[in-house]
């Protein structure tokens, strides 16, 4: 079954053959920024299972210091994926369509996290990142 996903205004969309894993919220201050929101919701995803359908011209890219980076439609703003050295790694779930049979699994950098924000209980939280990827 393969997962399908898009922006906001439909101009980027890209297919998935496989599962994601690992989904996560992350609510450090740069992710807030990055999502203009409270925490950002991402998964794992095998780069060799993600391909762009349609769109792709319309992507732009925005990389930090240490290669990684995220991808957004130019045309409507939406954050799609998460790429490390150009080669995508993640995608956002809030622009999966449908239901991608995942659960967030972890909250990471909730030491961080604006002070405004109530976390629901029952998922793990970190206050950096999780133990894994120390």
């Amino acid at each position: 079954m393969a997962i399908t996903g898009e922006c906001f205004c439909g101009a980027a969309k890209y297919r998935i053959d496989g599962k994601l894993h690992d989904a996560r919220s992350c609510h450090c201050s740069r992710c807030r920024k990055a999502f203009s929101a409270q925490a950002s919701a991402y998964a794992i995803v095998e780069s060799k299972a993600f391909n762009w359908i349609s769109g792709e011209k319309f992507l732009t890219s925005f990389v930090g210091e240490h290669g990684f980076g995220l991808q957004f439609c130019s045309k409507c703003g939406s954050t799609l994926s998460g790429i490390y050295k150009g080669v995508v790694h993640g995608v956002t779930l809030g622009c999966v369509n449908g239901d991608p049979d995942i659960k967030l699994g972890k909250h990471i950098y909730v030491g961080s996290k604006a002070s405004w924000e109530v976390i629901a209980e029952g998922v793990p939280q970190y206050d950096e990142a999780p133990p894994e990827n120390a």
